[in-house]
């Protein structure tokens, strides 16, 4: 990427919206954050996503004027796959987590209300570009993204190009297919990772089995209430040795080595990051994913990849917005 000239007076507004919180952050050039915002995705109720988003907006640019900093513009990543050039989310996913933004030009909407430049993406793909631009990616010559939460997200970037697809849809790790006789996934394929990692599908599992009769410390965990088991319950009970949590553990990282090595051997990137709510759980399972991993990749690309788990907060997703601004304003000018 460009080298960036940092203007002590001039910010960017980065912004990640999810399906339980909207973040905002008001980012230098260099990456610092000076402040963030993060409120409820439908803090004013069902389909109120976008005045949320408004909100945080005018909130994050409020504490702009208060710092005697002017705002260049606004990046935004949505939860989806995204029509960068129309600036809205540009196909229905069955369990969207703000489904009213379907088919709604978001990047135009904050653009006529702020009077500021605005692009939109995919959260991944901010998160990609924010990781480029200011994180472990900063000096890899290509680097790919999973970013595993509620669901399992990700991104591709080469040299200084964000790999979008022809639709949008470039970097649906989540939804590459681990096992061919796997269960169905809500994408319509069959055996997709995120059948078998992801924050949503473990607390689900486990509970379905659970309710099935099965026997397991998470019901203790989780005070009695089946319904109130998370995904960190499931590591936690599967380090602490329970049957049914380690099952559901052991699949979920094979099914991400197996994922992670079509990564290897299919694009070849210097570094893999892997991030996102479920990553802090999946840390102190680092060796041993990648020795997973070393059953399905080629061992050459292998060893010469890096793989790291990082542990991620707001500051990298809002940094992550920043960042899309900044690589959209430079490709449409031409620069890249």
């Amino acid at each position: 990427m460009r080298e960036r000239t940092v203007t002590d007076k001039v910010a960017t507004i980065g912004v990640d919206v999810g399906g339980t919180s909207i973040s905002g952050g008001l980012v230098r050039d260099d990456g610092e954050v000076l402040a963030t915002v993060e409120t409820p995705t439908h803090v004013a109720g069902p389909g109120t996503a976008l005045k949320t988003l408004l909100a945080v907006i005018h909130e994050v640019h409020s504490r702009a004027r208060a710092q005697g900093l002017s705002v260049d513009g606004i990046g935004v990543g949505l939860p989806g796959p995204v029509d960068v050039d129309k600036g809205m989310i540009s196909a229905f996913v069955a369990r969207s987590h703000v489904p009213e933004f379907y088919g709604v030009p978001i990047g135009e909407q904050i653009q006529a209300i702020t009077e500021l430049p605005t692009f939109v993406d995919n959260d991944v793909n901010a998160l990609a570009l924010g990781e480029r631009a200011f994180g472990l990616g900063r000096s890899a010559a290509s680097l790919a993204v999973v970013a595993i939460g509620t669901e399992v997200g990700g991104a591709f970037v080469a040299g200084d190009v964000l790999v979008r697809g022809a639709h949008g849809f470039g970097g649906e790790f989540g939804h590459m297919p681990v096992k061919f006789d796997g269960p169905r996934c809500q994408c319509g394929g069959r055996g997709c990772l995120c059948t078998y990692l992801g924050g949503r599908f473990l607390a689900v599992e486990a509970r379905r089995r659970v309710f099935e009769g099965a026997p397991s410390m998470l019901v203790e965990q989780a005070a009695g209430d089946v319904d109130a088991i998370t995904s960190s319950m499931v590591f936690t009970a599967a380090a602490a040795g329970d049957p049914l949590a380690a099952t559901l553990v052991d699949d979920a990282c094979q099914a991400l080595a197996a994922m992670l090595a079509t990564l290897v051997n299919g694009l070849d990137p210097e570094l893999i990051v892997i991030t996102g709510g479920v990553a802090a759980s999946l840390v102190p399972l680092r060796d041993d994913i990648v020795r997973r991993t070393a059953e399905y990749a080629a061992p050459h690309p292998l060893g010469a990849t890096r793989i790291q788990i990082t542990r991620s907060d707001k500051r990298d997703t809002v940094r992550g917005g920043a960042a899309l601004f900044a690589y959209e304003r430079a490709r449409r000018a031409g620069v890249r």
